[in-house]
């Protein structure tokens, strides 16, 4: 389970959020709906660890996440949290299957080629895993992140605007995955929009004003 409970963050001038408290239960799937300047990247910074909020209390299972040391949250965010931007951040220089290692060595955990070929498959990528980032597809690049994402079996799935670039065509697909891999990996699934062509995927929803 993941709560957030009493959370608030006030920048310097004294521009405050506050967020009301969400609990979310796991294998749930949420889509996380707000406009630009609604506090959805300051939402999504404070739920994967990225920024400590000024007040309140972000648990994943049984942990409170910022009462964690820097390195141990950087482990615990490798290991339960998996990020899906919108445009791929993959080190260029390296293999597919390479950037996927990376990610599990940054989540202090061992190299599982066995791992890599399972999620790569569930792809429909595995003939892509010696290739380079430059020479994959922008659908590719898109399902290598998505593995990236989910290749340390995290309890928490974060897409942030999966879709908002793409056509009809590739934003149903893109969603289609995601829902896909988030039920094959049996992880939470949080969805974080303004692209109003898939709320219809989604019962759950959690809306900034």
């Amino acid at each position: 389970m993941i709560s957030l409970k009493s959370v608030s963050h006030e920048y310097p001038g004294g521009h405050r959020i506050a967020f009301k408290d969400w609990q979310i239960n796991h294998g749930d799937q949420w889509l996380l709906l707000g406009e630009s300047g609604s506090g959805k990247t300051t939402l999504l910074h404070v739920l994967t660890g990225i920024l400590k909020p000024s007040a309140g209390e972000v648990r994943i299972n049984e942990t409170s996440i910022y009462g964690l040391s820097s390195k141990a949250l950087d482990q615990f965010r490798g290991r339960n949290i998996g990020i899906i931007f919108q445009r791929p951040h993959l080190i260029k220089s390296l293999s597919i299957t390479d950037n996927l290692v990376l990610a599990q060595s940054f989540a202090g955990l061992p190299t599982d080629l066995d791992r890599v070929n399972e999620v790569l498959t569930s792809l429909g990528i595995a003939n892509k895993k010696k290739a380079y980032p430059n020479e994959l597809s922008q659908g590719q690049l898109q399902r290598v992140s998505i593995a990236r994402a989910v290749i340390n079996k995290p309890e928490l799935l974060i897409a942030d605007e999966p879709t908002s670039s793409l056509d009809d065509k590739n934003a149903a697909a893109v969603l289609e995955l995601l829902l896909q891999q988030s039920g094959i990996n049996q992880a939470t699934l949080v969805v974080a929009t303004h692209d109003k062509r898939v709320k219809d995927a989604f019962t759950n929803t959690y809306e900034l004003a």
